[in-house]
């Protein structure tokens, strides 16, 4: 039910944040070990944060020897983040994973992306894997749902709903503060965005869905239920109160007894027309 979204937490640093969630999220993969982008690379806003990491990340043949196995040990279903520039790039790396859940970053703000489309990149990592595929997509897409039909289409088991937003910050001198000048926005700022585009593609598609963006709260966490999403990631949130799953956990559960429901399956889509079929069961616990 509860995830962190890739890149907000160290599971080697942080196991005993990690074990409050019931899977956890890697970085992205790459295929080569990237440095990631030039400081400055997090700035806090007053709506959030904004980062420009850059897919900073050992690269795909030393996640697979040194870092995969140490975060097998934690006992906790994994979810590997692939990334790459190319449907090549994901569909190898995909290739060489077992036993996880994949979710393909489609919609980095802050890196070049791939040249082909969303769908074509879950297509060419269908052919070759038979592991559950969760497309990650950008909101700043004109026609989200649309997307979402299409990598279902394409064989995408689940979709992750939503990726941080191009933002800028300005110092005392007026300059960008990033050195990328353009970063990633993320935190409470993004809580209307992301209840869009869960809304928008549980009425489009049939898919499970990941919603994530500005979850502070239980209260948050209840809203993206709501509106459709099978299971809720924790993100900005995790740099500043490593309690924050087990806390929104209890959070949950209090709003959903003030309402007088006894679970989140009685919450989720009850803001969308009730005619709408039934959702796919994301099962977390089935994958350890």
């Amino acid at each position: 039910m509860l995830l962190n979204a890739s890149g907000c937490l160290d599971a080697l640093t942080a196991p005993e944040t990690v074990r409050q969630l019931d899977a956890f999220v890697t970085k992205t993969v790459t295929p080569r070990p990237r440095g990631g982008n030039p400081p400055v690379r997090i700035a806090e806003t007053d709506v959030g944060m904004l980062n420009s990491i850059g897919l900073a990340n050992p690269g795909r043949d030393r996640f697979l020897r040194d870092v995969l196995p140490q975060l097998r040990e934690l006992g906790l279903p994994l979810w590997v983040s692939v990334g790459g520039f190319s449907a090549r790039d994901y569909a190898e790396t995909c290739a060489l994973l077992d036993d996880v859940t994949i979710e393909l970053n489609l919609s980095c703000p802050n890196v070049d992306e791939a040249p082909e489309s969303a769908a074509e990149i879950v297509a060419a990592c269908r052919v070759v894997t038979t592991l559950p595929l969760y497309a990650k997509l950008s909101p700043a897409s004109w026609n989200l749902a649309e997307v979402a039909r299409a990598v279902e289409r394409a064989g995408a088991d689940g979709i992750s709903l939503v990726n941080a937003l191009r933002g800028l910050k300005l110092d005392a001198e007026l300059r960008p503060v990033l050195g990328t000048e353009v970063g990633g926005l993320s935190g409470p700022a993004l809580k209307p965005v992301a209840l869009a585009a869960v809304y928008a593609c549980f009425g489009a598609t049939s898919l499970p869905i990941v919603g994530m963006g500005g979850v502070q709260t239980g209260r948050d966490a209840l809203e993206l239920f709501a509106v459709g999403a099978s299971a809720v990631a924790l993100g900005t949130v995790l740099f500043s109160d490593p309690s924050a799953p087990a806390r929104i956990r209890d959070e949950l559960a209090a709003e959903l007894a003030a309402l007088g429901l006894s679970s989140v399956e009685q919450a989720r889509g009850i803001a969308s027309d009730p005619a709408l079929p039934r959702r796919k069961h994301l099962d977390l616990k089935s994958r350890v």
